[in-house]
């Protein structure tokens, strides 16, 4: 009988060690990327990507680092396949995944991405969610342990919607023990449900001054997500008091850093200038790292058995 196929649905798919393991193995692949012999670890494994929402790191990172590790990937964009003419999400996961050795999904409804894992035969990652952004969060983690070391009873503040990158950071904070401040205006709150799961961990204000102070790691996110463009200018209006920059920084602990998933709004959420802080900013060293996480991630629900580099 055929084991049932590991999956990526939420960071808590995961346990504390597993997650720990997927980031030291993708800093392990970051520091030994150009050896020959994890060139060819995915030989001959397809990876299927389907694309409800338009994507330019997801897109980018899953399809290179399948390509560098010997494998290769699919685009399928949802209008251009028979999901988009209404066929069954159980009956599509039945037929891609015998095609395919693994496959990631990007799109707008969690529950969409649950009933075609619950379907699939082989591992299904969640690529972004409405709810959730677990392959970010990988990202995330593997860069302040890189400049900073372990976020175990660290502080961590977040600033802005209580969106599916706010909710990922919740399950983190359970999975790795470590405290979250969220500021976030009235009715843009993180799920309840997920706050009182979280309650021990988790603080929401009103204040991005009292999230910030003493931090160690502030992030954010634009103020309107893929499919609120029509809310934009209210939204604009109701974060004025949101924006990260360095005077809320300042309020941070020593040496704090600060993330962003990008793509940035510089000036919304976020100045130009301290995003391009290299003495407090590591956006771009966050964005490189979804390649070398994901790559770990997809070595990881595949079990590929072991991918360190020789015995010489």
């Amino acid at each position: 009988m055929k084991t049932k196929p590991r999956h990526l649905l939420t960071l808590l798919d995961l346990n504390k060690d597993e997650l720990l393991t997927i980031v030291s193995n993708a800093n392990f692949i970051k520091v030994n990327r150009h050896e020959d012999h994890l060139c060819h670890v995915l030989d001959g494994k397809v990876l299927a990507m389907f694309f409800e929402k338009s994507s330019t790191r997801t897109r980018v990172s899953f399809e290179a680092g399948m390509s560098q590790l010997g494998g290769s990937a699919l685009f399928l964009a949802t209008k251009d396949t028979q999901f988009g003419r209404g066929e069954p999400i159980r009956d599509a996961a039945r037929v891609i995944s015998s095609m395919v050795d693994i496959v990631m999904m990007r799109t707008f409804e969690q529950t969409d991405i649950q009933e075609f894992a619950e379907y699939s035969s082989v591992p299904v990652i969640n690529g972004l969610s409405d709810d959730f952004h677990p392959c970010q969060l990988l990202a995330d983690i593997q860069t302040f342990m890189e400049f900073r070391g372990t976020l175990e009873g660290k502080t961590v503040a977040w600033i802005g919607d209580g969106n599916n990158m706010c909710q990922s950071w919740i399950h983190a904070s359970m999975l790795l023990d470590f405290d979250l401040n969220i500021a976030c205006p009235e009715g843009f709150e993180p799920s309840k449900k997920l706050i009182n799961l979280a309650r021990d961990r988790v603080t929401v204000s009103r204040s991005p001054k009292a999230a910030a102070r003493g931090a160690d790691l502030v992030t954010t996110d634009v103020f309107a997500s893929m499919g609120q463009e029509d809310q934009k200018q209210r939204r604009l209006a109701q974060f004025s008091d949101f924006k990260v920059d360095h005077d809320l920084m300042s309020l941070a602990a020593e040496g704090a850093l600060f993330m962003h998933c990008l793509p940035a709004h510089r000036n919304e959420e976020v100045t130009g200038e301290l995003l391009e802080d290299k003495s407090i900013s590591v956006v771009w060293d966050e964005a490189e790292n979804r390649l070398h996480a994901q790559k770990a991630l997809m070595l990881f629900l595949l079990q590929v058995p072991n991918f360190s580099l020789p015995q010489t």
